[in-house]
């Protein structure tokens, strides 16, 4: 939808009225969230509707007569008193908005076929050159780790830090007679570029834990 359909329709008027349908709703939604000045006009909007309503439900109090003066116009002060709370309920209307058009985004994403960023990492080769992987903001990607398995281990558990040394993320990898290679997907995150390190363990039938080895990639993120 563009700013001038938008217009034309009286998207904002009917949008705040909730006399869209759900394709309108959601085609507007997507764009006022990208058209500075629809959003302005929704937010307006929405302050307006939540201060009318508090003032249409509210009674307004009489005020006591006081001797030798002039009353002032009854219930003025009224309007005053709710405008706080009037910009605290348009933000939650858009927030609102805002996560059910990301919401639907992602749920979109999930439920369609796509081919995502990936790489292969050897657990054992810390130096040398890294593979590379590119992806966008809130992507995620794949990393087929290949890792040097023995029968003593029945699990592994293999930890992913970022360029800052945090821990982001921690899973377990079943062990598999004759597999050395696992596809492991690395969820989508809001995640800075740089060099990423995998740390792996091998976990014994008793319990006990040991360090099979490390890997590294460098992870780019397009704007």
């Amino acid at each position: 939808m563009d700013h001038e359909t938008a217009v034309r329709e009286l998207m904002t008027e009917r949008y705040l009225l909730h006399e869209l349908n759900p394709a309108e709703q959601d085609a507007f939604e997507e764009h006022f969230f990208e058209c500075m000045e629809c959003g302005d006009d929704v937010r307006a909007g929405s302050t307006f509707v939540a201060y009318s309503r508090g003032e249409l439900t509210e009674v307004p109090q009489a005020a006591p007569a006081v001797s030798g003066r002039k009353s002032s116009p009854a219930g003025w002060r009224n309007w005053l008193r709710p405008a706080f709370a009037a910009p605290l309920l348009a933000g939650l209307l858009a927030i609102i908005a805002y996560q059910n058009v990301i919401y639907r985004k992602t749920q979109a994403r999930l439920t369609q076929a796509q081919v995502l960023p990936w790489a292969s990492v050897a657990v054992g080769t810390w130096s040398g050159e890294k593979p590379s992987i590119t992806v966008s903001q809130d992507q995620g990607f794949v990393l087929f780790v290949r890792i040097p398995t023995s029968g003593a281990f029945t699990r592994f558990t293999a930890e992913l830090y970022s360029p800052a040394g945090k821990l982001e993320s921690s899973l377990t990898i079943p062990a598999a007679a004759g597999q050395d290679e696992f596809p492991v997907l690395v969820p989508a995150a809001n995640r800075v570029p740089g060099e990423y390190r995998m740390l792996v363990h091998g976990i014994t039938a008793a319990g006990n834990s040991q360090e099979i080895g490390r890997t590294s990639f460098q992870l780019q993120v397009r704007p």
